[in-house]
């Protein structure tokens, strides 16, 4: 045995004790000895309109107006688990879809080409409300996209196909265009794009938020997409205002309540409950245990706040139904959705 076989065994060893395996560079197929950065950087289409750079800027007033607005909010909205101010401060603007803080594109296992790739063919062959045909990716403002089964497709966009078949599929079938909608913690949008996208008789769909640079980046992004009469972003500082006045149908959660302190969680589920909200979806972060359990990150469990409200669980399902597409497929988590009880 040749001295640098003995060390592969040994390396070899080593890796599966930990839960490794080291594979020769001859087993593996070209694409996967890629370096994973730099294809997704080629496949990263950063596309700014030139009006909106000098929008997307910090010095803007809008964005300084919010940023006043949130210096008023209760303390425990302020009192940050994740999104403090310096890590609030970190992201491009002019790349808010971007691989960010506001939706991870790279990085681990569950976010390599080979994941988006799984993830694409299990929705078309799910896709009941065709959403993959009626939605559209344009990779605008850093979007990470890839051209995949003839469609130009985003976690963006795959995660929000996959967001709303669960709702349609537990709620009333047929009924998400008609239902008034409050998004917690909007980041910029996403949801509340493609919701208005898929649904166009959806009444004003409002989102909110605690961070200023989320509701600045939400509303320029809903404008710019052209839904300028149908929603309403709300600063969290106005949110009784609102919902005093406002019968909402249904709140939704996504990746949001993960990044709170559970002062804050407790906060926004006290309102919503107080104001007859009668549904409530949560897409947790997933953490070690892919979304089964409600817990933010790091680790306190939300379920007791959530029942102590009057709300239960009503449904729960992977985000990919398909177990083994479950393990491999582009970030799995669990959706959650509860019913408020009378």
């Amino acid at each position: 045995m040749s001295l640098s076989t003995s060390v592969a065994t040994q390396v070899d060893r080593v890796a599966r004790h930990l839960g490794y395996r080291v594979f020769p560079d001859w087993a593996l197929n070209p694409r996967q000895l890629d370096e994973i950065d730099t294809h997704f950087e080629a496949c990263a289409q950063t596309a700014v309109p030139e009006d909106a750079a000098g929008y997307l800027r910090r010095e803007n007033p809008r964005l300084l107006e919010f940023r006043q607005k949130y210096a008023g909010l209760d303390e425990k909205l302020r009192t940050p688990l994740v999104w403090s101010e310096k890590f609030a401060a970190m992201p491009d603007l002019t790349t808010f879809r971007g691989d960010n803080m506001w939706v991870h594109q790279r990085g681990h296992q569950h976010l390599t080409e080979r994941a988006y790739l799984v993830a694409t063919y299990y929705i078309l062959a799910n896709d009941r409300l065709g959403l993959m045909e009626k939605l559209t990716e344009d990779g605008a403002f850093g979007a990470v996209t890839f051209h995949m089964a003839g469609h130009r497709v985003s976690r963006d966009l795959m995660d929000s196909i996959l967001e709303i078949d669960f709702l349609d599929r537990h709620l009333q079938p047929g009924s998400l265009g008609n239902l008034s909608i409050l998004d917690i913690g909007a980041g910029y949008g996403r949801l509340a794009h493609r919701m208005m996208e898929a649904f166009p008789s959806l009444p004003t769909y409002r989102c909110t938020d605690a961070i200023a640079e989320s509701s600045f980046v939400c509303e320029f992004n809903l404008r710019f997409r052209g839904f300028e009469n149908r929603f309403e972003v709300i600063p969290a500082t106005e949110i009784e205002r609102m919902l005093a006045a406002t019968k909402i149908d249904l709140a939704v959660n996504i990746h949001s309540f993960s990044e709170c302190t559970l002062q804050a969680v407790g906060w926004w589920l006290d309102r919503l409950a107080s104001h007859g909200v009668k549904h409530l979806m949560i897409a947790p972060n997933a953490g070690n245990h892919c979304g089964q359990l409600l817990r933010n990150n790091i680790g306190q469990d939300m379920m007791p706040l959530i029942e102590q409200r009057g709300y239960r669980l009503i449904a729960r399902d992977n985000k990919y139904l398909d177990p083994e597409v479950q393990k491999f497929a582009l970030n799995p988590t669990c959706h959650w959705l509860f019913e408020l009880g009378d």
